[in-house]
């Protein structure tokens, strides 16, 4: 496909053939390839989508992180006349790449980025050197790009080719969607059209169409390299209140090495990095609320190996070439696999160790939904399928390879791949021909229009408004799987799509359909095995009694401690969680603190707690070391930061001055219920905080004092059990805030 501006070649007479390289045009590209970059080789497919460039046609790049994407720009920038535009969605990162270039190169004209951190004086140098055809890559963010000025300008000199580089940045299906990422093909007719290169690391089938529809070039050259990153592990752990220390435990036995932790909120990003820091860790935070010079020397502290760890928002990493991370941790599950993906692959891009490791929880899948409400509905009905999809792949027992491989349109033959949780600990696998038979007859039945939920509420003879609407609660499929769990028929449908039986439309945000391959099936049905997926949803219960002693490294230890807990809430007349909850005393029987200080590290104490009641704690935790000979596991300390936090003190100083908590609440740009999480945090860990000021301002005073008798009664400060007990007159915000009220009163 040829272009107005085509592509001449400075260095290189002959024109290339698409089809083949010949030896002379092979010889001269490794050539150009050691001089300009000094690699004797090429890797993968980086010849051949640098000759389609050179020959003047569009190119659809798919490479994962570390196949050396930028090359396949780069070089034909060096060999071709004009200048390149590369289109890239970070300031951060386009810095990086101009560094990255000029490095190369014995003038520092040969790259340049034009964006909105420029002076004016800058940006003519910028000019200066095109006009002087010294630069042979211009990066432009999509905003720049399109103001008048700077189109004027590029209209007057010869462009050899445009890159759109992160482009899954187009396609509202991608993880990083930027609505100025759908004007590049218009601003190109702008300038002046030539050869289109769009590069991504990620791409489903649906975005890769999406992204080359909108640039227009829909009859480029695709070349998709393989997904599968084999020196990468991938593990998925339930996140309970332990996740801190798991973290902490992580990097500890895995000393000195580089690592990225990747936490949804830039407030958690904030935390966890003091908390890591407290604990001997050498962490940094990084997001974008943080002033620029601090989030580029912290970035550049990373790159450097000043710093082993980084805790970041997804602002951080797009682009960053460092290839020794060794592992990244996702303190929140992911919004989308594409992200996922993506971020995952920046472990192990030498080649070398790469471990993935993700915390997983319901509740942070609802938070996610919840933050979408309020956005328009397309976006929410997007939204939420990639969420489902991240969801499917958290909770499946299948090979997390497979999986994850099977979402970007690639198949993975083997049956274990021997580097993820799922393989390693495998899961015994159950026949369920009849289940999917039962699942195929039930998506045919409704005409393939909807998707998994609908489908096995209607097998589980749910009656939804929905299922009622479209009256299929008289479908004869209706209940025919009632006996089965909605987990079962969840791993069915998960396993089907892999399998290749059904597939989802994701036009229609995920609707079931059943394949060619699939209605074989049903009509005449095969051996279907499969495994029951991974079981995120405990009860409180069950998280309960694992935190509290089955995970203690000293049960017996831990059974005195609670005893004596009971003899002190005896003592004091208050019910034995006042003292110590049952967490902080598990801590106490792994980490054995024998002073005061060493108290206030365990998790849920802070220093008036520990200063009212951990003398007797630590007398007892003592003695049991001396006469059981016990040598204490220093390394296993997981030091707290809870009172220590800018936020926190600042949260406490607006109490004292009786702010409403509200305002207090709208002042640090948090909503109500992120205030209570921090202020529960303040006083279990045993600081005084007197709120009754607004306590009395929004209820009923005889209503404070029902809620008040019921904790001070009651065995446990649950709140679900009070709403039970305490009946509907009551709201769960009016229990929190005098459940903050009982506990700051009588525990500290």
């Amino acid at each position: 496909m040829g272009h107005e501006k085509g592509c001449k070649c400075t260095l290189f007479a002959p024109t290339f053939n698409i089809l083949y390289l010949t030896m002379a045009e092979q010889k001269y590209l490794t050539d150009q390839l050691k001089k300009h970059f000094g690699f004797d080789s090429f890797k993968g497919d980086q010849e051949k989508i640098i000759k389609n460039l050179l020959e003047g046609n569009d190119t659809f790049v798919l490479m994962p992180t570390g196949g050396g994407k930028s090359l396949c720009y780069q070089l034909p920038s060096l060999l071709m006349e004009g200048t390149a535009i590369v289109v890239s969605p970070l300031i951060a990162l386009m810095k990086n790449q101009v560094d990255a270039m000029r490095s190369f190169s014995e003038y520092d004209g040969i790259a340049h980025y034009l964006n909105s951190s420029l002076t004016k004086g800058e940006i003519e140098q910028v000019k200066s050197d095109i006009v002087a055809k010294k630069t042979k890559l211009l990066y432009v963010a999509p905003e720049s790009l399109t103001k008048d000025e700077n189109v004027e300008f590029l209209k007057s000199v010869t462009i050899s080719f445009y890159a759109v580089d992160e482009a899954h940045c187009i396609s509202e299906w991608g993880h990083d969607f930027r609505p100025e990422y759908r004007n590049i093909r218009p601003i190109i007719e702008t300038i002046g059209t030539a050869p289109v290169i769009a590069l991504t690391a990620t791409a489903t089938p649906k975005v890769q169409h999406d992204i080359q529809k909108n640039l227009g070039i829909l009859e480029a050259k695709v070349f998709k390299s393989s997904f599968n990153r084999p020196n990468l592990y991938y593990e998925i752990q339930p996140k309970t209140s332990e996740v801190d220390k798991d973290i902490i435990k992580f990097i500890l036995n895995n000393p000195g090495k580089s690592g990225i932790i990747y936490c949804l909120s830039r407030k958690k990003v904030e935390e966890l990095a003091e908390i890591l820091r407290a604990n001997e860790i050498n962490a940094r935070a990084y997001h974008a609320g943080m002033d620029s010079t601090t989030r580029s020397d912290n970035q550049d502290d990373f790159l450097m190996e000043r710093v082993d760890v980084i805790v970041a928002t997804i602002a951080f990493g797009m682009g960053i070439d460092k290839p020794d991370v060794r592992f990244v941790i996702h303190y929140d599950i992911p919004k989308s696999l594409e992200g996922y993906y993506q971020e995952t692959g920046r472990a192990g891009r030498d080649g070398g160790e790469g471990k993935c490791l993700t915390f997983y929880s319901i509740k942070d899948l609802e938070k996610l939904e919840k933050f979408m409400e309020g956005k328009p509905i397309a976006e929410q009905e997007i939204g939420r399928q990639l969420l489902r999809e991240t969801a499917a792949y958290a909770e499946t027992s299948v090979c997390r390879r497979k999986s994850l491989l099977h979402y970007f349109g690639e198949d993975y033959l083997q049956e274990n791949c021997g580097s993820c949780d799922n393989c390693l600990n495998p899961k015994k696998q159950v026949e369920a021909k009849d289940l999917l038979c039962s699942v195929i007859e039930t998506i045919l039945e409704v005409k393939e229009n909807f998707k998994s939920d609908y489908i096995i509420d209607i097998l589980q003879g749910v009656e939804t408004e929905e299922i009622r609407a479209h009256i299929h609660e008289n479908l004869e499929v209706f209940g025919i799987g009632s006996d089965e769990d909605e987990r079962i028929w969840n791993s069915v449908i998960r396993q089907a799509l892999i399998a290749g039986y059904l597939s989802k439309d994701v036009e229609n945000y995920g609707t079931l359909k059943v394949t060619k391959q699939g209605k074989k099936f049903f009509n005449s049905p095969t051996s279907f095995k499969i495994t029951e997926d991974n079981d995120f949803e405990e009860d409180d219960d069950e998280v309960l009694l694992r935190s509290s002693g089955a995970g203690a490294v000293d049960p017996a230890l831990f059974s005195m401690l609670k005893d004596l807990r009971k003899k002190e809430a005896k003592k004091h007349d208050v019910p034995p969680y006042v003292i110590f909850q049952d967490p902080s005393l598990e801590a106490m029987a792994t980490i054995y603190p024998v002073t005061l200080e060493e108290l206030q590290n365990i998790p849920g104490v802070g220093a008036g707690k520990a200063n009212r009641y951990g003398q007797v704690f630590c007398d007892l935790i003592k003695r049991h070391c001396q006469e059981n000979e016990i040598e204490r596991p220093e390394d296993l300390r997981v030091r707290t930061v809870a009172n220590k936090s800018r936020m926190k003190v600042s949260i406490i100083q607006s109490i004292d001055r009786k702010v409403a908590l509200d305002d207090i609440a709208l002042s640090k740009g948090m909503d109500f219920d992120e205030l209570l999480e921090e202020v529960e945090a303040i006083v279990y860990s045993g600081t005084k905080l007197n709120i009754t000021y607004f306590l009395n301002e929004i209820m009923d005073e005889d209503h404070m004092w029902d809620i008040y008798d019921y904790f001070k009664e009651s065995t446990t400060d649950n709140i679900e059990e009070a709403l039970d007990e305490l009946g509907e007159d009551y709201t769960e915000e009016e229990v929190r805030l005098v459940r903050i009220k009982f506990i700051s009163e009588l525990a500290n």
